[in-house]
């Protein structure tokens, strides 16, 4: 038996990538299309930023925290932007958000979900 997964994403596969959801799959599908029409340069999945370094507290190490954004997007002319696609926006992404670009102030970042990009 299957487990559901609890936000109903269907785990999907593209060119032997294997995506969280049809969502995401869908919108890698989309930047290939644009890839090939020279309007993007490369695409990078799942850059990872290090959102708080390891810790040690009471003699405990702490392990890091870490988010990966679903895409790393470059531009011909140069531009980067991250992002992320969502199907449900949580508190817990909100946060993780927040965390991102208080750190990382300089990047581009949005989310794309069902209902278009942010």
């Amino acid at each position: 038996m299957s487990r559901e997964h609890k936000y109903r994403a269907i785990p999907t596969t593209v060119n032997g990538i294997r995506f969280a959801s049809k969502i995401e799959a869908t919108r890698y599908q989309q930047l290939l299309l644009l890839q090939r029409a020279g309007h993007v340069k490369e695409i990078e999945l799942q850059p990872e930023f290090l959102l708080q370094e390891a810790f040690v507290y009471k003699g405990k190490t702490e392990k890091p925290i870490k988010y990966k954004a679903d895409f790393k997007i470059t531009y011909p002319d140069g531009r980067v932007i991250y992002e992320d696609v969502k199907g449900y926006k949580t508190k817990e992404f909100a946060r993780t958000r927040k965390l991102l670009l208080y750190r990382y102030r300089d990047i581009e970042f949005r989310v794309t979900s069902k209902g278009g990009t942010e």
